[in-house]
């Protein structure tokens, strides 16, 4: 059987945040019973069929015809979707992503959570050309560096239709520092839960803290304590609607060590209580 017709699924039993690489595949629709996480910039093209993910508290819909792309390492697991027909999965390794150079603010919406699509479904016949194309070349040593090219091409295409000219800057981190921006994303993703500092996480890759601090706020735009409460909460919104365990318990599992302290960073970032989300947010799965 060729590979471009090959139907993949979500493995249950993956290890959490474990690598897929660079990958081009068909895959099946399928609910999933937990969600996935990953370290690479995934994109979607359904050419027939909805997927509609939940991600944290929103549930998102990818209509057919048009690209999506996200960053895997934010929680996405499939609630729902319409139609058998199977869709395109395409894994970008993150620090690949950070070297192509692409326009920041495009960078920062996507590394800061946001599911981004394309304006409209004009490209729908080209995108699919290239998907198949890519499953067929991706592992052929002679042609990954034209599908590599045709990416890399093609996210600054969308790049272009989602921001104005003038945000239509590089990114400005520097080669050198991807591969310590990627640990660092890593060991947040591993550690949220725990009492880190901005001086464990400087130990951990080998970097001085206030460095790891100024690489990590160029492709992030946040601090690193900014970004461990937002990786935090973000675990507690999705706790708070999928569960019914009382407030103090997913305080304390979400790596908040007082219930004050996580009722007032939930607030800041959400502008309402815990309380008063999850009671304001869609029923339990």
């Amino acid at each position: 059987m060729k590979k471009s017709e090959i139907l993949n699924t979500f493995d249950e039993s993956r290890d959490k945040i474990k690598p897929y690489g660079l990958t081009c595949e068909l895959w099946s629709p399928n609910l999933m019973s937990k969600p996935d996480r990953h370290n690479e910039i995934e994109l979607n093209f359904s050419p027939e069929g909805t997927i509609t993910y939940l991600f944290q508290e929103d549930k998102i819909t990818v209509p057919p015809k048009k690209l999506a792309i996200f960053w895997g390492l934010l929680p996405h697991q499939i609630v729902h979707f319409e139609g058998n027909s199977p869709y395109y999965v395409c894994t970008i390794p993150f620090s690949l992503f950070l070297e192509w150079g692409l326009p920041a603010s495009f960078v920062d919406r996507v590394l800061n959570g946001e599911i981004l699509l394309e304006e409209s479904e004009d490209s729908s016949l080209y995108d699919e050309f290239l998907f198949r194309n890519w499953i067929k070349d991706i592992d052929n040593d002679d042609a990954v560096e034209v599908v590599l090219l045709e990416m890399h091409a093609r996210l600054s295409r969308l790049a272009i239709s989602n921001l104005s000219p003038k945000q239509n800057k590089k990114c400005l981190i520097q080669s050198n520092e991807i591969s310590y921006v990627e640990k660092i994303a890593i060991y947040i993703a591993k550690n949220h839960s725990n009492p880190i500092k901005v001086s464990d996480i400087g130990e951990a890759i080998g970097l001085h803290p206030d460095y790891a601090n100024t690489i990590f706020k160029k492709a992030f735009g946040s601090t690193l304590c900014e970004y461990i409460n937002k990786e935090r909460i973000a675990h507690a919104q999705r706790k708070l609607i999928t569960t019914d365990a009382k407030i103090t318990t997913i305080a304390l599992e979400c790596g908040f060590n007082s219930i004050s302290w996580f009722n007032a960073t939930f607030k800041k970032i959400n502008d309402c209580t815990p309380r008063e989300f999850r009671k304001n947010n869609s029923p339990k799965l």
